[in-house]
This record gives structure tokens, C-alpha cells and sequence, in this order.
């Protein structure tokens, strides 16, 4: 345990550091959420793939290697679709116009896109951020406190805190500038480590075809790339969802935020490869390690959750801790914290920034300066975490049996479904217009709990979208919504020259 410890005081010391180091370059709103339009190709690209991933690779995806197996490995190529469409098409023409409107948030974006005569635009887009971000930042707490609970043996209440503290501390003091930071320190270690496992794990594996057969024993569907249900139209369902998931990079507002602070669009194409790399790198390492902790640690007639919990999120713990002396344990767990809290400061910095500069100064002080709102925007983004915290702990109690994969996800899906089809259509219809506009972000919006609390439990077709998940048919929606008001209520003039 005191090993444990001194390596996570390590880790969270130099955290704390970045922070600080950080601070000393905010001095005004620019800085402190997108750190002046000055970042290089590296940091963006590491940012934006931690920032992207989260606790859910660490622990969902390795999770649905070990329930799925084979069929898992579709999440792999939605992901790679998401992340190089959004690279190599989307983040140029976005860099471009958000420099043009000098855009520091999404709904300036937005605004500078439309030219509105009103703020509704601004405030159905910031609003919408501050929900779905305060569910999105609250699933990351509870993957804290589960992966406190998990490896170190601590009350997950206990974790949950201890991790926000933490968390909450450098991004306080540094900003936009400390996540990115952070991001690449813990985005290494990330790739490192999901690098690192499922070769160690292979050498504790007889053989390949040891490993085959035993699998098939365990479960023949394991095995299939189609899913290893009878219902074909299930698998097909399956299959999508999976896939689909890369659906939330094509504009998600904590990754697009990284493109509007990177330098220049020459550091844009150098990016790319880099994150596309570190994408299917570790998104396949994931997979790996559920199938391969799948095969070491569960026998014939065991199912993945009675060995490794819900949604059999403890896979990697698992192996972690038999498979690797004690120094590594510690590593992972700082790994682990890495993936969660990554995805943590993004997410608080752009809840922030729709409160502190999408409300307070774009709709009720359009006078004040910029450099005024530094110390603001510290102060705010520390209420949304302390809203995002309780409402962490609240789900905790009333849902002891929620997983982290799909708790997740419905944070992700909301802020997807809500912002994904408005930046597409944005940057590639020209017609697109403010109320079309404004119907995408409303039916993105409310089809995610629409689908997830009401189609779900429809007796016959709910356990189809189960699986098919929020995201698709939330976005589908969105984008006819867009079209369909763009035909009813056409822009006055074309707005969107890139």
C-alpha cells in the first residue's frame, strides 16, 4: 500500500505543478480557455485523444472486450472512422472560421457562423453545454471513486472526493493550458501502459491456440466478429452501436475546443497521424486485454461480470494485480486516474466557459473585457464541479448497479447529439440556417433521454435500441431536423465563406 501511495503522491505532485507552471501563462479569458491559440501539434493531438477516451477505455472497453470478445473490436473502427474524418475534413475549415470569427467558445462559433439578431442561438448552445457536460464531468467522478474503491481499497466516496480535489486543483489555478498539459502527461502514460499489459499478459498465455480453443469453450461467440447471439437482427443492432460511438468526435465541443487553440492548420496536419495512431493503438490494446483477462481468468461456465463485476469493468485491475509486481500496481493506478481525470479538466473548462463567457459576457456584460474574466472563470468552473460532484454522488446512491461504460456514454451521446450535427452541417452546407440550426441542437438534445428512458423500455423493440444505444438514432434525428428547418425558415444571406 505505502508504494501505492508514493507513486500517486508523485503523480498528483507533478500534476499540481503543471498547474502551476500554467498559471503564470493566463492572463486573460483567451489564455485560460484556449490557451491563446498558441498550442503545437503535439499537445493538441494528445489532448484531444485523452480527452476523448476516458475512464471508459481503462475500464468500459476493456470491460466489453471480456463480455463481447471479438464483436468489441467494432468500437476500434467506429473510433478510427470518428477521429480521422474529424482530423482530416472537419478541424481545417473549423480552425479556419473559428479564427476568422475569433471564436473562443462553440457558440461563438456558432454566432460568428449565423450573424443572429438574438442570443437565442448562444444560450440554447451554452446551456446545453453546461448540462450534458455536468452528467459527462459527474460519470468521471464515479469512474474515480470506483477505481479508488477498486485498487486501493478505499470507500469510493472517499476516492470520488479525493480525485476531484485533485483534479479540481490544477485546472483552478491553470486553466485550459494545465488540462492540455496534463492531458499529454497522462496521455503517455495511457498509451504506455495499454501498450505495456496485453504483452505481459500474452507471456502468461500458453499459446494462441490454447487461447482459441478456450475462449470457444467458454463461449463460441466470443470468437465471432458478427456477435454470438441467434437474433441476427440483435447482432445487427449490437454491431452499430459499437460503431457508432465514433459518431461523438465529429464535433464534440472539449475535443473541437483543442482546434480552436492549436497554432496554425500546418499543425493540424501534423496532428492527425498522431492521433489517429494513438487510436487504434489503444483502442485495440483495450479490447486485447478483456479478451486475453477473459481467457486467464474465467473458467468454462463462468460468466465476465460474476469474476470481474459489473459490466466487467475490474478486467484490467485484475491482471494488474497478477500479472505485475507492486511498483507497476502503482503505475496503473496512476493510470487509470490518468484516463479519468484527462477527460475531467476538458470537460469543467468548457462548462466554464458557457457559463463565464457565453452568458455573463456575451448576453449581460458585452462590455467587459476579456482580461477582466480570468479570476471569474477560476471560480466558476469550480461551482460546475462541485454541481457535477453532487450529482455524482446522488446517481451512486440511487443506481448502485449503473456501469461505467453506459453512464458514460449517455454523457457522451448528449453532448455528441446535441453539437456534432450543428458543426457538421456548419461547416459543409452553406443554406444551413440559424433556426435549422437551432432545431438540430433542440432534437439532439432531447432525443438522448428520449431514447434512453422512454424507447428502451418499449416492450418488443426497447432492448433493440438498448443496444443500438442513444447516439445513432439521437443524431439521425438531429441532422433531419436541421435540414427539414432550414427548408421551412432559409438563411436571409450566405453566411459561410470558408
Amino acid at each position: 500500500m505505502l508504494t501505492k501511495l508514493i507513486i500517486l503522491g508523485v503523480y498528483f505532485l507533478v500534476l499540481f505543478m503543471i498547474g502551476v507552471v500554467a498559471s503564470k501563462r493566463v492572463k486573460g479569458l483567451s489564455d485560460y480557455y484556449v490557451g491563446g491559440k498558441n498550442v503545437g501539434f503535439w499537445a493538441v493531438s494528445f489532448s484531444a485523444r485523452a480527452t476523448g477516451e476516458s475512464g471508459w477505455l481503462l475500464l468500459g472497453l476493456t470491460g466489453m472486450g471480456a463480455i463481447a470478445g471479438v464483436s468489441a473490436y467494432w468500437v476500434v473502427l467506429g473510433e478510427l472512422l470518428g477521429v480521422g474524418i474529424s482530423w482530416f475534413f472537419m478541424a481545417k475549415p473549423f480552425k479556419r472560421l473559428t479564427d476568422k470569427y475569433d471564436a473562443v467558445t462553440i457558440p461563438d462559433f456558432l454566432e460568428g457562423r449565423f450573424k443572429p439578431k438574438t442570443h437565442l442561438l448562444r444560450s440554447i448552445a451554452a446551456t446545453a453545454l453546461a448540462v450534458f457536460v455536468i452528467i459527462y464531468v459527474s460519470a468521471q467522478i464515479d469512474t474515480t471513486g470506483k477505481a479508488f474503491e477498486s485498487l486501493l481499497g478505499m470507500n469510493y466516496f472517499a476516492g470520488a472526493l479525493a480525485g476531484f480535489i485533485i483534479v479540481v486543483a490544477y485546472i483552478f489555478i491553470g486553466g485550459f493550458l494545465a488540462a492540455v498539459w496534463s492531458d499529454v502527461f497522462q496521455g503517455v502514460m495511457m498509451f504506455l501502459g495499454l501498450m505495456l499489459l496485453p504483452l505481459i499478459a500474452w507471456f502468461a498465455v500458453d499459446s494462441g491456440e490454447a487461447m482459441v480453443n478456450g475462449l470457444r469453450a467458454m463461449d463460441p461467440g466470443l470468437l465471432s466478429i458478427w456477435g454470438g447471439g441467434d437474433d441476427v437482427w440483435m447482432n445487427v443492432f449490437t454491431i452499430l452501436g459499437f460503431t457508432m460511438i465514433g459518431l461523438g468526435f465529429l464535433g464534440s465541443p472539449q475535443i473541437y475546443v483543442r482546434f480552436i487553440s492549436v497554432r496554425n492548420e500546418a499543425e493540424l496536419n501534423k496532428g492527425r497521424w498522431v492521433a489517429l495512431a494513438f487510436t487504434l493503438l489503444t483502442d485495440t490494446a483495450a479490447v486485447s486485454i478483456g479478451l486475453l483477462g477473459r481467457y486467464l481468468f474465467t473458467e468454462v461456465g463462468q460468466d465476465a461480470e460474476s469474476v470481474f463485476g459489473v459490466g466487467a469493468e475490474d478486467v484490467l485491475i485484475t491482471m494488474v494485480e497478477n500479472l505485475l509486481p507492486l511498483v507497476l500496481v502503482g503505475f496503473y493506478i496512476a493510470i487509470v486516474l490518468s484516463a479519468i481525470m484527462s477527460t475531467i479538466d476538458s470537460l469543467l473548462i468548457v462548462a466554464s466557459s458557457a457559463i463565464t463567457r457565453d452568458f455573463y459576457q456575451k448576453i449581460f456584460h458585452p462590455d467587459i473585457a476579456d482580461n477582466k474574466l480570468a479570476k471569474l472563470s477560476r471560480y466558476v468552473t469550480l461551482t460546475m464541479a462541485i454541481f457535477a460532484l453532487a450529482l455524482s454522488f446522488t446517481v451512486a446512491v440511487l443506481s448502485p448497479d449503473r456501469t461505467v461504460f453506459w453512464f458514460v456514454i449517455f454523457g457522451w451521446s448528449g453532448i455528441a447529439a446535441t453539437f456534432c450535427p450543428v458543426i457538421i452541417l456548419s461547416l459543409f452546407w452553406k443554406a444551413y440556417s440559424e433556426k435549422g440550426a437551432i432545431a438540430s441542437m433542440i432534437t439532439g438534445f432531447a432525443c438522448v433521454p428520449f431514447f434512453k428512458f422512454v424507447v428502451q423500455d418499449i416492450e418488443g423493440i426497447g432492448i433493440y435500441f438498448q443496444k443500438l444505444d442513444v447516439l445513432a438514432p439521437s443524431f439521425l434525428l438531429a441532422m433531419i431536423a436541421g435540414w427539414v428547418f432550414t427548408k421551412l425558415y432559409p438563411s436571409e444571406g450566405d453566411e459561410l465563406k470558408v
